[in-house]
């Protein structure tokens, strides 16, 4: 089908396209437009990864503007936003507003109702639902990126009552489901109400195999050769081979999979040397650029290994990156700088980084719920396998197994090659999600009784699913229970459901009404609160993934969580319920995390400490502000003398400061290292900075003019301008950090590999 042959869409868009080397559709795209996704009508698309789902969203997002409507787009990764943000955003031109929001929970954003298209993850839409978005009523479409992962026990509930509620409030609500391709998108197909577009079709070809002894196997039956050196390992051969194997004449990338951190980054560090004999001078001086970069994002040893890679071409890849590294690998690797990035499973989940050849290099995984090595899915597997092939350069793409016996090459063809994938199965009656869900679902004024209750379930995926007659309403009735045990919902002489106050409060602060009721009973008695206790009490709810005791920590935070007792909220566990007992100590590891950041410990000297990459580090501090501040908000709400403590250990945490620093860190621009040396140098408030002489600012901030006019600008000097000031020689500071936290218990310095997401 020819781009001008699409109905309904603006009147620029097939102009646009062809600018952008697009004269027609992929067959896939062509059945969605003649299911009607332009005209209005719901589709859910399950094709393989870059075979144009998004081309299809984007007419019929586009479509519904062209009516005057409004889009919303739901991503399931902050990431994913910023990259669909910069497709969407090429629109502008034409008029199209497109707005994009991540965070902040508690806000209803407003400022979206003026927006054409709006980017959101399932958990910002969700927000906003609870929190009574007014425009969410005027949404004319929306689309579900990656929907297949309602299958995810933690992400997969809230975009499924997401949808949901969506439909229920807009029954006339268009809904476009972009999947991978699954066992059952009929079902999905089904419980939407919409078209389905079930297609295997990929721009280019993709060939399955194992590679085993000197020799590549594929689903064909075809064998080629690839042979590994006495002392090369299989990976650093098709690595190798696939440098060489390039017609662009630019070296071939490869993208390799692998089960764990630290697995990925020790597989980048061996890589490197395959990879960097392979590049020229030119490649090497642009990669020590980008390396530098990555040096600059933070101050540890993750970010020095990264660059070290980079430096030679290669790269890792996982969730305990800070976001600017993760970003810059990426583009890396698209711009093919970087050759060869060594991933978890993170990279495989929708970011956009094709590869001429992938590796997938671990077929198992630790699973805590099997204690031990469980396979993958066949789905998440074809996901990664889906990343071979780069449309336009390549004339087809690789995804390799690896087997060490021919028994295993025989296995790894019949579990994963020749393989369908897995149905998805929703995971709505889990107990988190169901207590979390039935408690905003009231809140919120969807449901009023047990029997609205059911009725909205009953639209949810898992009713559609479900063989068990009753299931649903033992799962509901337990959660009810609780509920209302915890005083956040009640029933009415009329036998109605409503939310109390507290309760409202708990759906509109987005907790785990758990998470509510820890809190709530740890601050009821304490009337001054210390940071550690405050922090301990918010890494004991749900909504923390908590740092696991490595080997030898047990003993030593044992010894600590008896020494620290009359600070800690709550009363200690028994050592016989060894369970209970080891979430504790767990909760103390991951607050003492939070106490050595928020006592200006250096981060490199933190993810040393306790075997963690800056991005758990920020993660970790995310968490705990969001947390103290809902903290906050409950001890205000019942009346508790303890809201300014936690206020104070919400600040300290979020400003990685001790409280002398407190007001001075609240200054935009300032930091925690800008504080200590400002604070050293004589300057310890926001008023005296206001006020203070230039050259001792100068002075503090290192000589740098720039960063010292805008820091005095934000903090409101009636001249900040530094043209002609010298930096006063008696105001530097004579050491770069803060004073040091306590030592931490010392571990076997294993990495943190149980920290959430990979």
């Amino acid at each position: 089908m020819d781009v001008s042959d699409v109905p309904a869409v603006p009147e620029w868009l097939p102009d646009h396209l062809r600018a952008d080397g697009v004269e027609s559709l992929y067959p896939p795209q062509a059945e969605a437009v003649r299911a009607g996704v332009t005209e209005g009508e719901s589709l859910v698309a399950s094709i393989p990864t870059a075979s144009g789902k998004t081309l299809i969203a984007t007419l019929a997002m586009l479509a519904a503007v062209r009516r005057g409507g409004k889009a919303l787009y739901i991503v399931p990764l902050r990431a994913l936003a910023s990259e669909k943000r910069a497709e969407f955003e090429e629109f502008e031109q034409y008029g199209v507003s497109v707005g994009v929001s991540t965070g902040n929970y508690e806000s209803d954003g407003e400022w979206l109702a003026e927006k054409d298209i709006i980017v959101a993850t399932s958990e910002k839409v969700d927000s906003l639902v609870r929190n009574g978005a007014p425009w969410i009523d005027a949404l004319d479409c929306v689309v579900a990126d990656e929907v297949h992962l309602v299958d995810d026990p933690n992400r997969g509930p809230t975009l499924e009552v997401t949808l949901a509620k969506l439909r229920a409030r807009n029954p006339a609500l268009q809904t476009v489901a972009l999947s991978a391709t699954i066992g059952n998108a009929d079902e999905l197909a089904d419980w939407l109400d919409a078209a389905l577009v079930d297609s295997d079709w990929r721009p280019i070809d993709l060939r399955k195999g194992v590679h085993f002894g000197q020799a590549l196997h594929f689903d064909d039956g075809t064998q080629e050769q690839l042979s590994v050196g006495s002392s090369e390992k299989p990976t650093a051969a098709i690595v190798r081979d696939t440098l060489r194997d390039d017609d662009a004449g630019e070296g071939g990338s490869t993208l390799v999979f692998v089960n764990s951190r630290r697995n990925a980054e020790a597989a980048a560090r061996r890589l490197a040397s395959t990879v960097s004999a392979e590049l020229d001078g030119d490649e090497l001086a642009t990669l020590a650029e980008v390396a530098e970069e990555i040096r600059g994002v933070s101050d540890t040893e993750t970010s020095d290994d990264l660059a070290d890679a980079v430096e030679q071409g290669a790269a890792f890849h996982h969730a305990g990156l800070a976001p600017e590294h993760r970003e810059l690998v990426e583009a890396a690797f698209r711009d093919r700088l970087v050759k060869c990035v060594c991933a978890t499973p993170t990279l495989a989940a929708g970011v956009n980084t094709p590869s001429r050849r992938v590796v997938v290099r671990d077929w198992r995984r630790y699973s805590g719920e099997a204690g031990g090595m469980q396979p993958l899915s066949v789905l998440e597997v074809h996901q990664m396998m889906g990343r071979a092939g780069r449309p336009g350069r390549d004339p087809y793409g690789e995804a390799l197994l690896l087997a060490n016996s021919h028994d295993e090459l025989d296995e790894l063809f019949e579990r994963y090659v020749w393989a369908d994938p897995e149905p998805v199965r929703s995971k709505l009656a889990r107990e988190p999600a169901m207590r979390t869900h039935l408690l905003a679902t009231v809140a919120s004024g969807f449901a009023d009784s047990r029997e609205t209750l059911r009725e909205f379930l009953e639209g949810t995926l898992y009713a559609t699913q479900t063989d068990e007659q009753g299931r649903l309403d033992r799962v509901m009735d337990d959660m009810l229970r609780y509920l209302e045990r915890n005083e956040f919902i009640e029933e009415t002489d009329a036998g109605r459901l409503q939310a109390t106050g507290l309760g409202h409060t708990v759906s509109r602060l987005y907790l785990d009404p758990m998470s509510a009721a820890t809190m709530i009973d740890g601050l009821a008695d304490a009337e001054d609160p210390s940071a550690l206790g405050l922090y301990h009490l918010a890494c004991r709810t749900p909504d923390m993934y908590e740092l696991y005791l490595r080997s030898g920590e047990r003993e030593a935070f044992t010894e600590e969580a008896y020494e620290r007792e009359p600070e800690l909220l709550g009363q200690t566990p028994s050592e016989f319920n060894e369970s209970r007992f080891d979430d504790w100590l767990s909760a103390l590891k991951t607050a003492r995390l939070l106490e050595d950041w928020a006592g200006e410990t250096d981060e490199d000297r933190i993810a040393e400490r306790y075997g963690v990459g800056p991005g758990d580090i920020r993660g970790k501090v995310d968490t705990a502000e969001w947390l103290l501040g809902a903290a906050e908000s409950l001890a205000g709400e019942l009346g508790y003398g303890n809201a300014t403590a936690v206020r104070e250990a919400k600040k300290r945490v979020e400003y990685g400061v001790r409280e002398e620093l407190i007001d001075l860190a609240g200054v935009r621009g300032v930091g925690r290292k800008r504080a200590r040396r400002l604070y050293e140098a004589g300057i310890h408030t926001r008023s005296e900075l206001r006020n203070a002489e230039k050259s001792v600012v100068l002075a503090a901030l290192r000589g740098r003019r720039r960063t010292a006019e805008t820091v005095l600008e934000n903090a409101g000097h009636p001249d900040p301008d530094m043209e002609g000031v010298e930096p006063d020689p008696d105001a530097a500071p004579d050491t770069d950090s803060g004073p040091e936290a306590v030592e931490a218990p010392a571990g076997d310095g294993n990495d943190q590999s149980s920290l959430g997401d990979f």
